[in-house]
């Protein structure tokens, strides 16, 4: 089977941000910590959580791991195919796991709406929203909706999934909203006068996704500021995987630049179980505080054990923040 990676290796692969994150590795290596694992994770029983991309890689991961401890899981997935044969794999080692598979299509607003309806038909409260799901430099296209693919799927289609959700989890005490971000950001770049690359102009497919992953973070400083202004009990977190070993960049094994770093990523890449454990930490430490970012605490955030990190200065700026939160709420027709 071909190994198949995730955009943070790529990145650090070409010394992208090298200089930045070898400071930020040597702040992390200063302030050492316990290693969090899966132990730590609370008891989670009458919990529900909701994970987007549920049925492979670091979704997957985080779903299994939750439900280990008593949490009930939504695993929302676009493929119900992949997405059954993750559920009997989860079944079948944990056959107590609460879990319950739901179809989620993020590149449509139809089917984002539509997910949220059978939701809240079944549940009143939201206690983690894992907006875990994404697709990594793709060539260009559009979703259903006219949107740029990443930009729409990375970004808006959770926008718009956090949005219609946002009355169970303001009434959910302790509630949690964790949107998976990437060393990728550090790549992205918002141009707000041609946000979503229109007919292709300006567009590649890592300025795309770097965009998308900065809007991650955007998002999350914009929805924890909503928190605080309303003094809702919850917060936002973000958190990213490092390199670790999923699918999420499948479409790039044919290319050759791809097959030429392979022999070299594979010796920089950790297990989808430990990309996952920054999200997961995210999602149910106790000790996390709104607002934070959670990686691996190893050489360049490539590979380790969770700890809080540092976002890329761009990913602070409240006029972009502010703005993204603007357009997105006028492209996707959700008011928060």
């Amino acid at each position: 089977m071909k190994r198949k990676f995730i955009g943070g290796a790529l990145l650090a692969a070409a010394g992208v941000g090298a200089i930045a994150l070898f400071r930020a590795q040597r702040n992390n290596s200063q302030n050492a910590e316990p290693n969090w694992t899966t132990s730590d994770i609370p008891d989670l029983t009458g919990k529900v959580t909701i994970v987007t991309g549920a049925n492979s890689g670091l979704g997957f991961e985080t779903s299994k791991e939750l439900a280990r401890k008593g949490a009930i899981v939504i695993m929302a997935c676009r493929n119900m195919e992949k997405a059954q044969a993750a559920y009997d794999e989860i079944k079948a080692e944990i056959p107590s796991a609460n879990i319950e598979l739901m179809t989620l299509d993020l590149a449509s607003l139809d089917s984002v709406k539509q997910f949220v309806e059978a939701f809240k038909a079944k549940y009143q409260r939201l206690d983690q929203l894992i907006n875990n799901a994404g697709i990594m430099m793709v060539p260009y296209g559009k979703t259903v909706d006219g949107f740029e693919r990443q930009v729409g799927t990375n970004h808006l289609g959770h926008f718009a999934l956090t949005g219609q959700l946002m009355d169970l989890i303001e009434q959910t005490s302790g509630a949690r909203v964790v949107n998976v971000s990437s060393m990728g950001h550090r790549m992205g770049s918002m141009d707000f006068d041609n946000l979503l690359y229109e007919d292709g102009n300006e567009y590649s497919p890592m300025g795309a996704y770097g965009r998308s992953k900065l809007a991650n973070l955007l998002f999350t400083k914009g929805l924890q500021a909503r928190f605080e202004a309303q003094n809702t009990d919850a917060i936002a977190v973000s958190a990213h995987p490092g390199g670790s070993n999923t699918n999420l960049a499948g479409h790039m094994e044919d290319q050759t630049v791809f097959k030429l770093l392979s022999p070299v990523l594979e010796r920089m890449m950790q297990s989808a179980a430990m990309g996952a454990l920054p999200q997961i930490r995210a999602a149910v430490d106790p000790d996390v505080k709104g607002g934070e970012y959670y990686g691996p605490s190893g050489f360049m955030e490539q590979t380790g054990y969770p700890v809080r990190v540092q976002s890329n200065a761009a990913s602070h700026n409240e006029a972009d923040t502010n703005q993204l939160w603007k357009v997105s709420e006028e492209l996707t027709g959700i008011k928060y």
